[in-house]
């Protein structure tokens, strides 16, 4: 079903005709200006997210900072939707179309570093945006209030619904918010994502679900009854090495990966209590849930083997990003009309530095000015987003917001994402962004062609399923 439906999918692009732009020059000059004006304002909210760096559902006082910056410019703002009580949704207008753009604000933990271009940490700060989500929500939060104002100085009918989506970074915040069914009146959703370059490419990403394995054994001395004890820690490796001979028998394009995140405190005390903490990563959500049957069945064996317990806790699970080929091609002509970041003297100066860090940095210095070219590809990562884009068409794209050749994670993004280099490509998202948005609020044949690809892909039996199923929100699951 899944090949018919490609199959499908692809014959339905192709006989989709060149859609013709709605937004008119003075508008796309007007609303770029405006975007502009307010540059300092957008790169103070990212300076100050970039502070914080609050992780995974303890992003209090950054929410409340976006919240309170979308209230001033006249949003109507509900917080603590989807029983999260950092998630909210900001909506300014009336009437239809309405179009949601997604602001995230989570940072990671164990990646400290300052904004500067050597390896710095900071002392006592046990996080920090090496995704770039303070970036995210500054640039997503500037969109939304150019389309205000255009809406404003236009009279014109529709809706701008700016959602503050929590705890990406492996706490699916956007799954609960769409089981809460925040997104069944939205026409469309656009999002954006920190990079080492610019661009709107059609780009898919890998269905994952997460859990928490956890094993309980019976603690007694290492060496002075041995006999009496059961380690947890014993069931925990018996379950790695499992799932590590079961790499050679799964598909292809699959990553599974696990860190160890309590093993004991003391080797002459057996640990009645150990936990691994793994991912399970694959193209297809199917494919996902037929990878977790085995490592469940090893985490039974793992536990039987050593005369331990085990239990577990799905943390976290997110569909496949669903790209819409009408709405990428949208997106990357507005990109375009934007370009790409241009570095001063000081910027060039910090980039070039960075750039003797980089590992196989692929990309030149100079790639940051440019818009890549336009292609379908398959991402390796994960995102929540996948599961926004099974249940109304989505869009997104890349901006060069990093230092090219840098990887999301490392020391290298979050020095850019808290200075100019990374403020402007936040710019830069924010432009394309806006542009996208009216383009959709006034071009109804667009928004026809986009709902009508994102039907014939799903089928007429599709239901969605959240892969991480009925529970609450882990609200705890970085304490």
């Amino acid at each position: 079903m899944l090949v018919l439906r490609t199959v499908l999918r692809k014959a339905f692009v192709l006989s989709i005709a060149m859609i013709t732009t709605s937004v008119m020059a003075d508008d796309r000059d007007e609303l770029l200006s405006f975007i502009d004006g307010r540059y300092e304002e957008t790169a103070d909210l990212a300076q100050n997210l970039w502070e914080l760096a609050e992780v995974g559902y303890q992003e209090t006082r950054s929410s409340e900072l976006l919240q309170s910056e979308l209230r001033a410019a006249g949003f109507t703002v509900e917080a603590g939707v989807a029983g999260i009580p950092t998630a909210f949704q900001a909506s300014f207008g009336s009437g239809g179309p309405v179009i949601g753009i997604l602001a995230e604000f989570d940072a990671l933990p164990g990646i400290n570093q300052d904004a500067v271009p050597q390896r710095s940490p900071i002392p006592g700060k046990g996080a920090g945006h090496a995704c770039g989500h303070n970036l995210f929500g500054a640039g997503s939060t500037g969109a939304a209030i150019a389309v205000a104002h255009w809406l404003e100085q236009t009279g014109r009918p529709g809706t701008v619904r700016l959602y503050g989506t929590p705890a990406e970074e492996g706490g699916s915040g956007k799954v609960y918010m769409v089981r809460a069914g925040l997104f069944d009146d939205v026409d469309a959703v656009v999002h954006w994502h920190p990079s080492d370059q610019n661009a709107a490419e059609a780009s898919t990403t890998l269905a994952n679900r997460s859990a928490k394995f956890r094993f309980r054994g019976v603690s007694a001395h290492a060496a002075g009854a041995p006999e009496k004890a059961r380690s947890a820690l014993d069931g925990v490796e018996a379950f790695n090495n499992m799932v590590n001979l079961m790499r050679e028998h799964v598909p292809q394009q699959t990553r599974i990966h696990y860190v160890i995140t309590s093993g004991g405190v003391a080797p002459n005390v057996v640990p009645d209590f150990a936990e691994v903490f793994y991912y399970v990563r694959h193209p297809e959500a199917e494919s996902v849930r037929e990878i977790w049957t085995r490592l469940e069945a090893a985490a039974k064996g793992a536990a039987m083997g050593t005369g331990t317990q085990v239990d577990w806790e799905i943390i976290h699970g997110n569909h496949p990003v669903l790209v819409n080929d009408v709405l990428a091609r949208m997106m990357d002509e507005k990109l375009r009309q934007v370009g790409g970041v241009q570095y001063n003297s000081s910027e060039q100066a910090f980039a070039e530095q960075i750039y003797t860090t980089l590992n196989k940095p692929g990309l030149p210095l100079g790639s940051e000015q440019e818009v890549q070219p336009f292609e379908k590809s398959l991402g390796y990562g994960s995102t929540d987003v996948g599961d926004v884009s099974m249940v109304v068409p989505t869009v997104g794209l890349n901006t060069a917001t990093w230092v090219p050749g840098t990887s999301a994670h490392s020391w290298q993004s979050t020095a850019a994402s808290g200075m100019t280099i990374g403020f402007k490509g936040a710019q830069v998202a924010a432009k394309a962004m806006s542009l996208a948005v009216i383009e959709m609020l006034q071009n109804e044949q667009l928004l026809r062609d986009a709902r009508a690809e994102f039907d014939a892909w799903r089928g007429d039996d599709f239901v969605y399923e959240a892969l991480l199923g009925d529970r609450p929100p882990p609200l705890d699951y970085r304490n």
